[in-house]
């Protein structure tokens, strides 16, 4: 069917439509597939090397979802940003009690016909929430430490009950797209330095006090990987073995020695950065950076021309999902950070992590709808 078979309403619609978030959203996943595919291809293990299937099964599910998304109105999400919040809550205490476990840790819910992680959808639940609690102020006003307290709880009873599960990555997500809200939000100066003092002692209790073995491990791994070359260390040496190798314009699609001789563990989830690294090298990897800057910027601009204060707060935070993965994945797999298993977003496989990315961008494109569209 062509646009003149269309009625002049929705020709006019599609005109307005803000296509811009889902275009860039698709170009990464066409990235993040072709990287998948070349990953598992050579593997002997059936399951694995069709994941890219499974991939592309919940890529059009998380798309649909986020078009349906972007067509709700950000009134509408103003009024049921607790509710959202409240649901998510609980299916985060439904995890520990009743939730899948794999891999030494209970993050899933079980649905028969598909596994769901609550901690993923909590991301957009906090943004919901803060950017709802703090639109209530006057945007001019300062926000001092008392007026901090009751986002701060409703950021950190579900960052916690993440980090129990155990998942440490996400639970740091939360509480770093919490300060960029509020940053965002404006802070007093008095205020910046008290947090910032409150979060050396506190990372240093959970350090000492909060953190299980393996977590002080990874962290005591970062400053000399080649301490525990065979243990600990392991994946982060070949991880950067993996980008190393692939120098400027690296090796060519399906040709990485570390994914197909599996060297490299996970090379489907935490390190799909280093197997593109290694396939295309520093200027493949650059032109990747470059689209997700692309991205991260439209939400910034967004965030800066929307009227609506709930709108701007909103959009600030879905960036700050959006650059938060992704900083925390680059630097992690190329030894910048200690390694925390946060994915790359689009990028590394999981069908929970790309309904996130996808309902983000949904609801970014609703509030750049609610403009010139609703």
């Amino acid at each position: 069917m062509n646009n003149s078979s269309l009625p002049p309403k929705y020709i006019q619609m599609l005109k307005r439509y803000d296509f811009s978030f889902f275009g860039t959203m698709i170009v990464i996943f066409i990235i993040g597939i072709l990287n998948l595919y070349s990953a598992t291809h050579a593997t002997s293990d059936k399951a694995l090397s069709e994941l890219y299937k499974t991939q592309i099964i919940w890529f059009f599910i998380s798309l649909s979802v986020g078009m349906i998304v972007s067509f709700i109105r950000p009134k509408t999400l103003f009024r049921y940003s607790y509710v959202f919040y409240a649901v998510n809550l609980l299916l985060l205490a439904l995890v520990l009690l009743i939730g899948v476990k794999g891999l030494g840790a209970r993050r899933w819910l079980d649905f028969g016909i598909a596994r769901l992680q609550p901690s993923e959808m909590m991301k957009i639940g906090i943004v919901l929430v803060l950017s709802r609690w703090y639109s209530k102020f006057d945007p001019e006003q300062e926000v001092n430490l008392k007026e901090m307290i009751i986002p701060g709880i409703m950021t950190l009873i579900p960052a916690l009950l993440i980090v129990v599960e155990p998942d440490l990555g996400t639970g740091l997500i939360l509480m770093l797209v919490f300060f960029t809200i509020t940053f965002y939000r404006r802070l007093q100066w008095k205020t910046i330095v008290i947090l910032c003092l409150l979060g050396v002692v506190t990372g240093s209790v959970m350090y000492k006090f909060g953190f299980k073995e393996y977590q002080r491990q990874r962290v005591i791994t970062f400053m000399d990987p080649w301490g525990d070359a065979q243990g600990y260390g392991y994946n982060a040496i070949q991880s950067e073995i993996a980008i190393g190798s692939g120098q400027i314009f690296g090796k060519g699609f399906k040709k990485s020695s570390q994914a197909s001789l599996s060297y490299l563990p996970e090379n489907h989830t935490d390190f799909a950065f280093s197997v593109f690294n290694e396939e295309h090298g520093l200027f493949g990897s650059l032109v990747l950076i470059t689209i997700y800057i692309i991205l991260i910027m439209r939400f910034i601009w967004l965030a800066t021309s929307v009227s609506n204060f709930y709108d701007s707060i909103l959009a600030m935070g879905l960036m700050s999902i959006f650059f938060w993965h992704t900083f925390f994945n680059m630097s992690m797999v190329t030894g910048l950070l200690p390694i925390v298993g946060i994915p790359l977003p689009l990028v590394s496989y999981g069908g929970s992590s790309l309904l996130t990315f996808s309902v983000c961008c949904g609801l970014a494109t609703s509030v750049s709808n609610s403009k010139n569209l609703f």
